[in-house]
């Protein structure tokens, strides 16, 4: 049974850059790539018990942002704190926060050279709250040899092992980070129901980052939207549902409810015209797209996660 309160977390104005580094090209030239920038100014805060779901395009600033939650990293300015409520501190060389706090990467973070159960006995001496049942069932149902070293294994296996500790750790803020990278189809909704389950039992704050929205967004309670370094949203899911809706109609009753709203997506078929548009309809407005003919959809929140961080969505 899981014995430490969930963990939450806040970045402040946090900033992280890369220096610069040189490189050497297949024709013998050496260049220096510039500094980058993996957030710029990060503001949030991460309610303690809750599914999150942290999306954002390649490159946006997701793995920078909780590598630092999990300490793997420090930010160039600004602040992060992890914990329980009331009891948050700096994560960085914090034994107690760091113990609390589990990563699962893509790579599953294995021991290579030794086998599975190897890995398996590390994590379960770092994590206080470790199920070793857990991990056992989890690995008979996704079907892993532990007596085999990770690079004997698939790629899809190695995901699997990774979302086993994930699970098994119960640790007060356990972050998936791409986890399901190489399962198919069956083991990634297996993991799904697991993790929705285990959440349930024994509550702690979980993060869950996927280019899979629509496979994923049943899980969300809150959402976090990273865009080029800064966070653009951070919210309850259902707000975030509210962000748009659709209008599909005749094109010039389609625009005239569009008024002056931002247009996230438009597209036409013949004389039929929809856009996504930002915002929601008051009851009126729902009423006048009805005496219109013009269909109100709701629109998914990985359709909003796309058209929100689209660089070509701007205000109409």
């Amino acid at each position: 049974m899981t014995t430490t309160a969930p963990f939450g977390a806040r970045l402040d104005d946090v900033v992280v850059r890369f220096g610069s580094g040189r490189r050497l090209l297949p024709n013998g030239t050496m260049v220096k790539d510039a500094a980058g920038t993996g957030l710029d100014g990060a503001t949030l805060t991460i309610r303690p018990g809750t599914i999150t779901g942290v999306l954002g395009r390649n490159g946006a600033g997701k793995t920078t942002m909780l590598s630092l939650l999990a300490a793997f990293t420090r930010p160039t300015s600004g602040t992060v704190v992890v914990g329980p409520e009331g009891g948050e501190e700096d994560p960085w060389e914090n034994p107690w926060i760091t113990s609390g706090t589990q990563l699962v990467r893509e790579s599953g973070d294995l021991m290579n050279d030794e086998k599975v159960s190897t890995s398996l006995t590390y994590y379960a001496d770092m994590r206080p709250d470790w199920s070793a049942d857990t991990a056992e069932r989890l690995l008979d149902l996704f079907e892993v040899d532990v007596r085999k070293n990770p690079s004997a294994l698939s790629r899809g296996k190695r995901s699997a092992i990774g979302a086993t500790v994930g699970l098994a750790s119960r640790a007060p803020l356990t972050i998936f980070d791409e986890v399901y990278l190489g399962m198919d189809a069956p083991t990634r909704y297996a993991f799904y129901d697991e993790l929705l389950a285990d959440y349930a039992e024994h509550p702690r704050t979980i993060l869950l980052s996927s280019h899979l929205v629509e496979e994923v967004e049943r899980l969300f309670e809150d959402v976090v939207v990273i865009d080029n370094g800064r966070v653009l949203l951070a919210e309850p899911a259902e707000q975030m549902r509210a962000r748009g809706f659709s209008l599909t109609g005749s094109r010039d009753a389609v625009e005239r409810l569009a008024g002056g709203r931002r247009v996230l997506h438009r597209q036409q078929l013949g004389a039929t015209v929809q856009v996504t548009l930002e915002g929601a309809l008051d009851e009126a407005e729902r009423a006048a797209a009805r005496g219109a003919g013009v269909e109100v959809g709701a629109v998914p929140v990985q359709d909003l996660f796309v058209r929100l961080t689209d660089p070509r969505s701007v205000p109409s």
